[in-house]
């Protein structure tokens, strides 16, 4: 579909971008019914976000389907003042956005094994090579109910510090990058390495960790150079397992 007339080039570009993502996250299975939600912040000095409309289905995502709010949670375009928006994707992703630039698009999500996790005392545990892509830069939030409060925006903040992940307890994941191929490269990772977590321990036997000298040093080599060639090159690929849905999840 060429690009509707009521849309700049780089605000549909991100749309396109953002339901590709949305596709993405129900193509790998990380999906809740109508909850969750992803976000991406349109280039601009405005800090407007692009967040879903609320009731569809992550699978069924289209560029038109996203809805342009600003940091007050206020859709932009006044045609969509009454678009539905979830309430608590607003309070997490507007802290994050508001507070972190460099975490252009933001992902949320409530998987089994993210939950499961989420719900263990001892967090992520560094038993596999994708936890350790974790190891130290990992943030958690204490479970205060459904996020509806803006309160609470400033401890998600507090508690996220530096990091680009985070897990909600008693609740689910939380990742972000500069970009929309970092920011499912980050939440990748961190949804296999909570399932391999949660099979791990149902195994029922002892567990094996690595040192901390060989955790620090795995750490390091997930951000050394030429990782952002690796994410650019993994994203592009996942596009192909959707590429025959292009012409509708960009309209």
């Amino acid at each position: 579909m060429s690009k509707p007339a009521t849309f700049s080039e780089t605000e549909w570009q991100a749309r396109c971008e953002l339901a590709a993502l949305y596709r993405m996250i129900a193509h790998f299975r990380m999906t809740d019914l109508i909850d969750t939600h992803l976000t991406l912040r349109v280039p601009g000095p405005e800090h407007h976000f692009l967040i879903n409309r609320y009731g569809v289905l992550f699978d069924r995502m289209r560029a038109s389907d996203l809805v342009l709010i600003d940091q007050h949670g206020k859709a932009v375009d006044p045609a969509c003042a009454q678009v539905p928006v979830n309430a608590a994707g607003f309070v997490i992703h507007s802290a994050i956005h508001m507070a972190r630039p460099d975490l252009t698009c933001v992902i949320h999500t409530h998987t089994a094994a993210g939950i499961a996790v989420s719900a263990q005392e001892q967090g992520l545990l560094p038993i596999s090579q994708h936890a350790l892509k974790f190891y130290g830069k990992l943030a958690y939030h204490t479970y205060e109910g459904i996020a509806l409060s803006l309160d609470e925006r400033e401890r998600l903040i507090a508690d996220l510090g530096p990091h680009r992940a985070m897990i909600l307890r008693n609740h689910g994941l939380l990742a972000g990058g500069g970009s929309v191929a970092e920011a499912f490269h980050e939440i990748h990772f961190l949804e296999r390495a909570c399932q391999a977590q949660i099979q791990a321990l149902a195994g029922g036997s002892k567990l094996v960790y690595p040192s901390a000298d060989v955790c620090e040093h795995t750490a390091k080599q997930f951000e050394s150079d030429g990782v952002e060639q690796i994410i650019d090159m993994a994203w592009a690929a996942a596009l192909t397992l959707i590429e025959d849905q292009r012409a509708s999840y960009c309209s």
